[in-house]
């Protein structure tokens, strides 16, 4: 057992689903798995493993920014031996094109956080995604017919900036999406020699000023949450 997942041996499977709020964890659980069971509430982050068809998968909550994140990732591989993490989240759209609604696969993860600066003496390190497993998720949803976008985003350790203008130049430079996890699930799981994803939804833009419905959010969390548990490993 870890210091923050109340797991036993054996509870996790080798792949885990994670949405930032602990209670789509309990969502996808309930409403897309079968013989779950809770194997985490420690700090109320809530931890399922059930079965997706003929797969034995778990989804857990990760929580917001990447250091909580980091340290969820960190205690899934070092102590429960996890092999593939797929993050399913929201973001805000960076791109006048990118609508409510839209999936995105992020191929890389920039940030501000200073946290790759600390682990690499001051140098910038960018994380990649698996290609396989984002290979994977491009080609189910095209079977799905759900059109998907593949590029770069933008991880922030901020939430609430001074300056409402901060991501014109991500923009400018091709950057599709800003959410505040991804950078740190990559950075991790090239560290533990894992794979790792992100699958995005769009739920609002800061090109456009659009912003999701509470039943656009619900109509379009699961299109995600079903894309990575057909990849799952």
């Amino acid at each position: 057992m870890s210091i923050h997942i109340g797991a036993e041996p054996g509870q996790i499977a080798p792949t885990v689903l994670l949405p930032g709020d602990p209670l789509r964890a309990k969502y996808i659980a309930e409403t897309m798995l079968t013989e779950v069971i809770c194997f985490n509430q420690v700090r109320g982050m809530l931890g399922f493993t059930g079965r997706y068809g003929d797969k034995r998968v778990s989804v857990m909550g990760s929580g917001m920014g990447i250091p909580t994140l980091s340290i969820y990732v960190h205690e899934l591989v070092s102590e429960y031996s996890v092999k593939t993490l797929i993050r399913v989240g929201t973001c805000g759209s960076l791109q006048p094109y990118l609508k409510v609604g839209d999936i995105v696969l992020p191929l890389t993860g920039s940030t501000d956080s200073q946290i790759n600066k600390l682990r690499f003496g001051g140098m910038d390190f960018s994380p990649p995604a698996s290609f396989d497993l984002l290979l994977k998720a491009y080609q189910v949803a095209q079977e799905r017919g759900i059109k998907v976008y593949v590029g770069g985003m933008f991880s922030s350790d901020t939430f609430y900036k001074n300056d409402p203008d901060w991501w014109k130049l991500w923009a400018a430079y091709g950057t599709l999406v800003c959410e505040m996890e991804t950078n740190g699930l990559y950075t991790l799981a090239a560290k533990f020699n894992v794979k790792a994803l992100s699958i995005l939804t769009v739920s609002d833009s800061l090109a456009t000023g659009e912003s999701s419905t509470a039943e656009q959010r619900e109509r379009n969390f699961p299109r995600m949450a079903e894309i990575a548990l057909e990849i799952a490993e």
